[in-house]
């Protein structure tokens, strides 16, 4: 584990302890298989099941396409929790929005009925009609994403009231587990860097506050050049793949960097009644590096590996097993074989050898997934 997220991990494993115990192991074991086998690896410590595409926002920084296409039922979602337990991963469900997906509130309790820890990364909008039923569910963290207060929030998701909405879907949250002494689901605010709210982070402070959130992470803003897409195709050609959906990222951050490590500096010195994170957790010099130079994490010999495909997983809506977010390059579809088989197919070891080879690729350079593990 990178000695920038130590803290943050450590900080997690006081809230959930035999989580982070699980993870833990689970991660040493990936490292030590990235290290010593050719490719092939331990079953996953996350798997993130994509329920939907589609969104009920259209977000200004989101790089993500939302559109309507096939979607797995809830029989084939069951069939694949099923086959997970099997070495019991993280389940994170995400999209597009999640709670679009009719059976989302039953596929947690499927989950948790396994045992099985589970978040849910989401807007947030639905979340004052359900409060009761995620409640109950046993969902362990609900990540929410706020970009700031009503008049920035608002702004960035395009969609006047959402801010409002989203707080009120909170606080009934937290009444509810005040009134059934539940200390589940943990509360997550993320907050995504953009040029829009860079100078006025500390409006969260009092959001997280209010919402009785257990922690509040600002997460470094995922973005690219062109110049770095171009060359991304070559390995493209390679992998017999498309980065297509990279294209969305493709803008200049606008940020001044300067000006955004004083403010976290600022906000990470004090102390609040629930945790405060900046992800990645960059130096100044790295913060610098990130946003002013187009190829800053895999820029040569001695830029950082990724990991993430020997740890990580993603299922997406139409049964796909992805080894990235970004690229159309997969290892099957869920429909035909089981996960458990598809992990350590030949498409899969292909993948990881040619990465391990380059150590990243260049649309790596400014995914924060590359700074994770």
């Amino acid at each position: 584990m990178p000695l920038r997220n130590a803290g943050r991990f450590f900080r997690k494993s006081l809230r959930q302890p035999l989580y982070a115990a699980r993870v833990l192991a689970k991660r040493g074991r990936s490292y030590i298989d990235y290290a010593i086998r050719d490719g092939k690896s331990a079953y996953p410590e996350s798997v993130t099941l994509f329920l939907t595409h589609r969104c009920n926002l259209r977000c200004r920084m989101c790089g993500q396409a939302h559109y309507t296409g096939p979607e797995l039922s809830m029989d084939n979602l069951k069939a694949i929790v099923d086959d997970l337990s099997s070495f019991h991963p993280n389940i994170t469900l995400f999209g597009g929005e999640p709670m679009l997906h009719e059976g989302c509130m039953e596929l947690i309790k499927y989950i948790k009925g396994k045992g099985i820890h589970c978040l849910m990364i989401t807007n947030a909008l639905l979340v004052e009609d359900r409060a009761k039923d995620i409640v109950e569910s046993g969902l362990d963290e609900l990540n929410v994403s706020l970009d700031g207060d009503a008049g920035i929030h608002d702004v960035i998701r395009g969609m006047p009231g959402a801010f409002n909405k989203i707080m009120a879907g909170l606080k009934k949250i937290k009444a509810i587990k005040s009134e059934t002494k539940s200390s589940k689901p943990l509360v997550n605010l993320q907050c995504t860097i953009t040029k829009y709210n860079y100078k006025n982070l500390e409006s969260l402070l009092r959001v997280a506050s209010e919402a009785g959130a257990n922690s509040l992470t600002f997460h470094n803003l995922i973005f690219l050049d062109r110049e770095t897409l171009a060359r991304q195709k070559d390995c493209d050609k390679v992998l017999g793949c498309s980065s297509d959906d990279w294209e969305g990222f493709a803008f200049e951050p606008e940020i001044d960097p300067q000006v955004l490590h004083e403010k976290i500096e600022k906000i990470l010195s004090d102390s609040y009644p629930f945790a405060v994170d900046l992800y990645p957790n960059f130096s100044r010099r790295e913060l610098i590096g990130y946003y002013a130079n187009p190829e800053a994490g895999s820029g040569g010999p001695s830029s950082k590996a990724c990991l993430s495909p020997w740890i990580a997983a993603y299922i997406f809506p139409d049964g796909e097993v992805k080894p990235c977010l970004n690229f159309s390059y997969t290892f099957g579809n869920i429909m035909k074989e089981r996960f458990t088989e598809l992990w350590n197919n030949d498409k899969a070891v292909r993948f990881r050898s040619f990465l391990k080879k380059r150590k990243a690729f260049p649309a790596c350079c400014h995914c924060t997934e590359l700074f994770r593990y």
